[in-house]
């Protein structure tokens, strides 16, 4: 305690960190890296898989048709216009004649200086292997991320023969590449973890969400950060989770880690409760804004309250949707077809525009933009279009009407909620144990996991989802505490994290919105969204560094030996810390 007191928090990252790898698993990407990083690897969660069969999936694991009643969009023109009367611009349908096409340009290019950037189009990805022998041998696109020589051979790959040197398909292709695979090539793309849940469903079964998870997590720590295989147990792994995550999951992941990637040992810390450590914070409203769910929690004094929890089924990536609904409505978008559930390229346009043009403010806020085009394996066309009523996607939060009748697919399933069927699928069966394990290292998933059953932080209950907005959330999370000194902290304490925190304008709506949302009869007139004192989109994952080098006491830690041969179990004498309670070297960290 006496040495934590004195050294540099810098110094103890440096020292503790370099063989600690914390990883952060998100619903659309995953933070990763070592601890004594300042930032972590930022990379799609997600995986390309060749395939041969006819006809193919280009994305196994969602529906792509799914039906919206009238109703649904009813709801969501209602919302438009609820939106508009905030906003103080004119409703869904509503045309005005002063606000001619040709002004609205011109006000909005005199002051939105933004609006002149040209974002550079996306290349297809090259889903070929190179010829080694080759001489005009292509450079290496790897560190750059985009490759765009596959456009042309494209065309030809039916009469191409798969297994000539010159023309062979690469086996996976892992991130942001497998999401710029043309519709063309035979590839199907799979995301392991959608809506914070392992993404399992009738199409996606749940060994084979497990095998992707282990060959995203295995290529990014032998190609990314340079840890092969073999020296993995001289390192450690933090596992940053969602509160969304039920003790069957984290169980699934520990697995993972510890039996398939070999670390040495691991633990596991929730994310509100990291978010809090990583803008070194001991009390605070935990509001995590990510890709696909927004989530609230409380922590008070280093301690996350349970009870507190909100989930709501909507992020950044529905926002984008949004986006798209909007202008189509407005006929705004171009004549080109847009599909970012069939097409994932189109997704991270759509993202690319709704970061660079949407915020919150009253007025009409208009912009000019560049529009691409993505069809099969041709090159992007460019399309100059004005983008209009860039405030109203992202005020979806607030009224998440807005955002929840769409077209797409419903949520994973729930393992608690056919925790029978998922018991006899996995607790069950014998999975083939690798040639180079020893007998006793690999037995049957059923031995020593009866601890997960009563564990008291990641207990098997149902997470409800709320049907409500942003402010209804934060407000109702921090009111459950009952306690009206507490609650006056939260309400000045609240924290955004996540990439959807970096959207302009939102500070001030969250706290113009919680303090409507507040009810009169409470005496709280006071609301109060803190700044950041990191990048809000890896606050998480520096959390998750800090609390995993301060806990050198290393109580709370699962050792590899121990997980494989036994498990964790009950009246051992190893049993797992509850990760709600701080060690004191913790807090002397946040109080420093």
């Amino acid at each position: 305690m006496d040495y934590l007191k004195t050294v540099v928090p810098s110094q103890l990252l440096s020292e503790r960190g370099s063989n600690l790898v914390v990883i952060k698993p998100g619903s659309a990407n995953i933070r990763i890296g070592l601890a004594s990083q300042d930032t972590p690897l930022n990379i799609a969660h997600c995986i390309a898989r060749h395939t041969t069969q006819v006809p193919r999936r280009n994305v196994q694991d969602q529906l792509l048709n799914s039906q919206v009643s009238t109703a649904q969009y009813m709801e969501r023109e209602k919302a438009y216009d609820t939106i508009a009367s905030f906003l103080k611009i004119p409703f869904l349908d509503e045309e005005v004649a002063n606000n001619s096409y040709p002004r609205k340009m011109g006000r909005v290019d005199g002051y939105n200086p933004q609006n002149s950037r040209k974002e550079p189009a996306f290349d297809w990805t090259d889903v070929y292997e190179k010829d080694p022998s080759s001489s005009s041998s292509l450079e290496s696109s790897e560190n750059k991320g985009t490759a765009s020589e596959a456009l042309g051979q494209l065309e030809d790959e039916n009469t191409e023969e798969l297994g000539s040197s010159k023309h062979k398909y690469k086996k996976v292709i892992f991130g942001e590449e497998a999401q710029k695979i043309s519709p063309m090539a035979p590839y199907t793309l799979r995301r392991p973890i959608r809506r914070g849940h392992l993404n399992i469903s009738q199409h996606y079964p749940m060994q084979q969400v497990l095998e992707d998870v282990h060959a995203i997590w295995d290529f990014i720590l032998t190609e990314k950060l340079h840890i092969p295989l073999r020296e993995r147990n001289m390192y450690a792994a933090m596992l940053v989770v969602p509160e969304t995550f039920d003790s069957r999951e984290i169980k699934e992941l520990l697995s993972i880690v510890l039996r398939d990637l070999r670390f040495s040992s691991a633990v596991v810390h929730q994310e509100g409760l990291a978010a809090a450590f990583g803008n070194g914070l001991s009390t605070a409203c935990v509001v995590k804004m990510g890709a696909q769910v927004t989530s609230v929690i409380c922590v008070e004094d280093g301690v996350t309250l349970p009870t507190t929890e909100k989930t709501l089924p909507f992020g950044g990536e529905d926002i984008s949707r949004c986006f798209l609904w909007t202008q189509r409505h407005h006929q705004t978008w171009p004549q080109i077809r847009t599909d970012m559930f069939a097409k994932p390229i189109d997704l991270l346009m759509l993202n690319r525009l709704k970061e660079s043009y949407c915020e919150i403010k009253e007025g009409e806020l208009d912009a000019v933009g560049i529009v691409h085009s993505y069809e099969d394996d041709l090159p992007a066309g460019s399309h100059k279009t004005r983008l209009t009523a860039l405030n109203v996607p992202p005020m979806g939060l607030f009224f998440p009407m807005l955002l929840v009748p769409d077209a797409y697919p419903p949520p994973p399933s729930v393992w608690f909620r056919d925790y029978e069927d998922m018991l006899e699928d996995t607790w069950h069966m014998e999975f083939p144990r690798r040639p180079e394990m020893p007998d006793g290292m690999y037995p049957s998933m059923n031995v020593g996991y009866p601890m997960w059953d009563n564990y008291p932080v990641f207990a098997a209950k149902p997470k409800k989802e709320e049907k409500v907005g942003l402010a209804e959330a934060i407000t109702s999370s921090i009111l459950s505490t009952g306690r009206i000194d507490l609650q006056r902290k939260l309400f000045c304490s609240i924290q955004l994290v996540g990439g959807v925190a970096l959207t302009r304008g939102l500070v001030p709506a969250v706290e113009e919105r919680v303090l409507h949302t507040i009810p009169s009869n409470e005496a709280i007139d006071t609301v109060e969204v803190l700044q950041p004192r990191a990048n809000p989109t890896f606050v998480s994952w520096k959390g998750g560094a800090i609390l995993g080098i301060l806990d050198f006491g290393r109580d709370a830690w699962i050792h590899r030996d121990d997980w494989i041969r036994n498990g964790i179990h009950i009246g051992s004498g190893r049993k797992y810390k509850d990760s709600y309670f701080l060690q004191a070297q913790a807090m002397c960290y946040i109080n420093s």
